[in-house]
């Protein structure tokens, strides 16, 4: 079980390194007016989300492998309030996670129409969701 949570860290990490850093990308992006600067941009963001699909599948895994090893030695451990807000929170940065590549396929396509401080605000979900993450698992309010 150990192992389990530490390599669910491990991804949780590296998905969030993504999860911040690409919205960061497009809030530079935005401003590019060359192609080679505009072709550079959209190579970056291609690598990055790739790491980041990897990051985030890996977490993923390895939280429901957890959540199963859990759930066989302590049901009970299913009806706690905090693990529900958790999982729901993650839900949503999947979705965070699918509408970065979304963006990525606009910039790509040149049919972005967001502005850098529109993308500004649109980095910070991440991080209010990380907060929420850590102070639910370790504190437990529920």
């Amino acid at each position: 079980m150990l192992w389990l949570k530490a390599f669910h860290i491990v991804f949780v990490v590296a998905w969030f390194a993504g999860l911040f850093y690409l919205p960061r990308l497009f809030v530079y992006h935005v401003d590019v007016r060359d192609e080679a600067s505009h072709e550079r941009f959209v190579v970056m963001e291609r690598r990055l989300l790739g790491i980041t699909h990897l990051g985030g599948a890996l977490a993923v895994g390895f939280g429901v492998a957890l959540l199963t090893w859990w759930l066989m030695h302590a049901p009970d451990y299913a009806r706690q309030g905090w693990l529900h807000a958790k999982l729901t929170l993650v839900t949503l940065l999947i979705g965070y996670h699918a509408s970065m590549a979304m963006f990525v396929r606009q910039f790509r396509e040149r049919r972005n129409t967001r502005s850098g401080r529109w993308f500004r605000v649109y980095n910070e979900v991440p991080a209010l969701a990380l907060i929420g993450i850590v102070v639910l698992v370790v504190v437990k309010p529920f």
